[in-house]
């Protein structure tokens, strides 16, 4: 998205309801404005999720673990398919996705002084092959089982996304409730 292209994202209350568009950069400064997100989780038929590490130069949160992949949808843009654009854009591949709920949570990065405050659609897929991801969003990947995931969450939180840490038992425990 160069050539001075200046990404807009939505701004929401409480309720994800619009309440007005931001340059993306200026909604994550001086403590972030709430805006309207989304993170997809991926898991395969052995029930492993999929995960990501952020690539060295995204603009915050760089080098952490986190989900297969998140977002912003654009103006105008219904928030399921922001999530399949941007799991194809990110990984490479493209899924049916179930809706599993919504988060809001605030999260500031130290290192680039931005900060995410989001109202979170989470979003499930299944996939089962290898992802071909973009080296400009993705720096590693790999599949992981839940009891390994959440053993790391304990032992290493600082290897990973704020967020990522917050949703993932959420997920895991709600995969595991579906699937019984």
């Amino acid at each position: 998205m160069g050539n001075g292209y200046v990404q807009e994202i939505v701004l929401v209350d409480e309720e994800d309801r619009p309440v007005g568009l931001e340059e993306k950069i200026k909604a994550h400064q001086n403590g972030g404005k709430l805006h309207r997100a989304f993170s997809v989780f991926i898991f395969d038929a052995d029930e492993r999720m999929l995960l990501q590490r952020r690539a060295g130069g995204k603009y915050h949160f760089a080098g952490l673990w986190s989900n297969t992949c998140c977002g912003h949808p654009r103006k105008d843009e219904h928030t399921e398919d922001a999530a399949r654009r941007r799991l194809e854009e990110e990984m490479g591949f493209s899924v049916k996705l179930e809706k599993l709920f919504d988060f809001v949570y605030r999260a500031h990065d130290p290192d680039s002084d931005l900060t995410e405050h989001e109202f979170d659609h989470v979003f499930f897929g299944r996939f089962d092959g290898e992802p071909a991801p973009n080296p400009e969003e993705v720096g590693e990947w790999e599949w992981i089982s839940p009891e390994r995931l959440l053993e790391e969450l304990e032992s290493n939180p600082k290897r990973f996304t704020p967020w990522f840490g917050m949703l993932a038992p959420q997920v895991i425990e709600y995969r595991q409730r579906s699937s019984t």
